[in-house]
């Protein structure tokens, strides 16, 4: 029996803007959500790859690579052709405790969904960071030469989550 892979994201936001004035309270309403399901497969709004695991960093920084080192829940070592989706979850409580991903230690970073080597995104603590493009293109990772994300935690300890979804070809 082959393998299959069903997977979703939902994103929601809400919030309630009011302004205590003298003889009324103003209120600015807000509630948008966001929801995509892929289905197995390669191609448009599919993916057949998963990895997730939780992971400290203790003052240093790591490449996770995401061509044939990774091994899923089942233990099957990994290759991701396209990246789909990538949520990181800094789960430090402390002020300044963030993680940076992004950027390169070796020169083979993972890099084409921002646009150079040099671009980093900082997750403060009890942020999260969410990356979804389910098209046919979604983000290529390239052996040997693009396969390698960038995770770094300052010189602090944190511990954080971190899924990717992707394919195989």
């Amino acid at each position: 029996m082959a393998k299959a892979l069903e997977s979703s994201l939902q994103i929601a936001i809400s919030g309630v803007l009011t302004n205590a004035l003298d003889l009324s309270t103003p209120e600015d309403s807000l509630s948008k959500s966001f929801r995509d399901t892929l289905a197995t497969g390669v191609g448009l709004d599919m993916a057949d790859r998963m990895w997730h695991d939780t992971r400290t960093l203790v003052g240093t920084s790591e490449e996770i690579d995401l061509a044939g080192v990774l091994t899923d829940g089942l233990g099957e070592v990994l290759t991701f052709a396209k990246v789909k989706g990538i949520m990181i979850f800094n789960k430090a409580t402390s002020a300044a405790f963030n993680l940076t991903v992004g950027g390169s230690l070796t020169g083979v970073c993972f890099i084409n969904w921002v646009s150079d080597l040099s671009d980093k995104i900082v997750i403060g603590p009890g942020g999260c960071f969410v990356l979804w493009n389910p098209s046919l293109a979604g983000y290529a990772v390239t052996a040997g030469t693009g396969d390698k994300l960038k995770i770094d935690s300052g010189a602090n300890q944190v511990e954080y989550d971190i899924i990717i979804i992707g394919t195989s070809a």
